[in-house]
């Protein structure tokens, strides 16, 4: 046989192989498409009432989704929709939003489903109001850090873009879906060792599949890491940047003064380099509405208090996450809490807990685990474990003060010094620990879980402190290896297994015969 031949004659055969291997595994690909599908959860429905719920919710995201695909087309047409698609890529995941819909409600039922649903229906809603505000109004986009809130741009009429957001969104939907970015960062010489959500944020932009605003905001916060790599970002998009400087020393009225005053130099910068004028109106407004999330939140904190809980995991951590950092005040948000205090009040009354077998309650410190949020709902069906906060939820400061312009600022400035992650990286031990302390006595939790994030040098330095606190004071400590979003560092195997090993030696409870495995 001649070479090319023998060379058409292996294309053949390795056509064959594949195709023979492609159909040998669509049973099993089958299988797993019906299990994650409507039609595998309508089978496994614990109740038509649940079945119900769930297909609201399905039918809401397919709905937002197809509202934003139909709306573009409509505006740019097929060739220009097709460029934006070209331009950001990812957008192509959130076809698969529901799949993250069916993976968090497994197993739940009645008004936990429904917390769960809502939450995701309701960043399905925000977000896409979001990415028509990127798509038709790029000449208005305030490039914001996710460490910054955004009420002062929200006021000022500009459309605020969390570059940051995406590192967490994406991941929650695919796990995977941030390695691509993270490897462009390194490759462009970002440390290995520096934080994947920073590099994730970096190396989209290095792709070009993030928008350009008008200006950009960024601060001192919260890490080395975060703040270098605005210096990258300011340099790929050509564009003017304010830094806000938090004070290192936080505590005090001295430092509250001279934040305000960074706030307004961060107001005159953005009135002369952008279309946006202060409107203190609508920012009383805003700060108004999120003072009503915050008195709802507090409200479903009391009710979270009980034991059983009524309501755990997403309806906490991810609630907050998604509604107080992207859309404070936001009537979107405002409903979603109102929904929420309805549903945990619903089970409260009815004595009905959120985790069926809940036998130990526990709090999750450091950021969570976008690239595995299964992970709450695996250990409520394996262990019985309900989360009932996180640090980047749990808040002790003041409802801002909207008479005049000056407390409205007054107020924001108290929340960005003081939230979870600027407290707890600066100043003494203190201010990462007594929070701690204070969450687990406050909720009578059963064990403090550590998310031991491996890029984060400064979080890390604080275990071997925690630990010997701990141990003084009896309480129970997992501090669970992973990597915020890149799954390759600590596989969700590997996490599963770390809460095993913790259960059976620390707390003493019997392994389960079968675990749940990673969907």
């Amino acid at each position: 046989m001649t070479p090319r031949r023998q060379e058409d004659y292996t294309t053949v055969k390795d056509a064959f192989a594949a195709a023979k291997h492609f159909i040998m595994r669509l049973p099993g690909l089958a299988t797993v498409f019906l299990k994650n599908s409507i039609i595998g959860y309508l089978f496994e429905a614990k109740s038509l009432k649940d079945a119900v719920i769930y297909t609201k919710y399905w039918i809401l995201i397919w709905a937002s989704i197809l509202k934003f695909v139909v709306k573009l087309i409509f505006k740019r047409g097929p060739v220009g929709a097709f460029r934006v698609i070209r331009h950001y890529p990812w957008l192509l995941r959130f076809f698969s939003t529901t799949t993250l819909l069916r993976r968090l409600t497994r197993g739940r039922k009645g008004a936990y489903l429904e917390s769960t649903a809502l939450i995701i229906g309701s960043i399905a809603v925000t977000l896409v109001e979001k990415l028509e505000e990127v798509v038709y109004q790029p000449e208005i986009l305030l490039i914001n850090e996710d460490l910054v809130p955004p009420e002062i741009g929200m006021a000022m009429g500009l459309n605020v873009w969390l570059v940051e957001a995406m590192g967490i969104l994406l991941p929650l939907i695919h796990s995977d879906a941030s390695e691509n970015y993270i490897d462009e960062a390194e490759n462009a010489g970002m440390n290995p060792d520096s934080c994947s959500f920073v590099k994730a944020a970096v190396g989209m932009i290095i792709k070009n599949q993030q928008p350009i605003g008008c200006a950009i905001v960024s601060s001192n916060m919260p890490c080395d890491a975060g703040m270098a790599s605005y210096t990258y970002i300011q340099k790929a998009y050509d564009v003017p940047i304010y830094r806000v400087d938090a004070p290192y020393n936080f505590h005090g009225e001295r430092a509250e003064t001279l934040f305000v005053e960074d706030l307004k130099g961060m107001i005159a910068f953005l009135e002369e380099h952008t279309p946006g004028r202060m409107d203190w109106d609508k920012l009383r407004k805003i700060c108004r509405g999120r003072n009503r999330m915050m008195e709802l939140e507090l409200e479903l904190w009391d009710m979270m208090r009980a034991s059983p809980a009524p309501l755990a995991a997403e309806a906490v951590w991810l609630s907050h996450l998604w509604h107080f950092y992207m859309f404070p005040g936001h009537k979107e948000a405002i409903r979603v809490f109102e929904r929420l205090v309805e549903l945990a009040r619903k089970n409260l009354d009815a004595n009905i807990p959120a985790v069926e077998n809940e036998k130990y309650r526990a709090v999750l410190w450091n950021p969570p685990f976008p690239q595995f949020p299964d992970i709450f709902n695996m250990v409520e069906r394996a262990h019985g474990i309900t989360l009932i906060m996180d640090s980047m939820s749990y808040n002790h400061h003041n409802p801002i003060d909207t008479s005049t312009p000056e407390t409205m600022l007054r107020g924001l400035a108290q929340i960005i010094m003081h939230g979870p992650m600027v407290r707890h990286t600066r100043g003494p031990a203190e201010n990462y620990l007594d929070d701690i302390f204070r969450c687990y006595k406050q909720f009578d939790l059963d064990m403090v879980w550590i998310a031991n994030h491996v890029g984060c040098k400064g979080g890390q330095a604080m275990n071997g402190i925690l630990r010997e606190k701990c141990r003084e004071m009896k309480i129970p400590l997992l501090i669970l290896d992973y990597d915020l979003v890149d799954p390759r560092i600590v596989s969700h195997e590997g996490m599963l297994r770390q809460v095993d090993d913790f259960m059976e030696t620390v707390m003493k409870a019997r392994r389960p015969a079968a675990a749940p495995a990673p969907q």
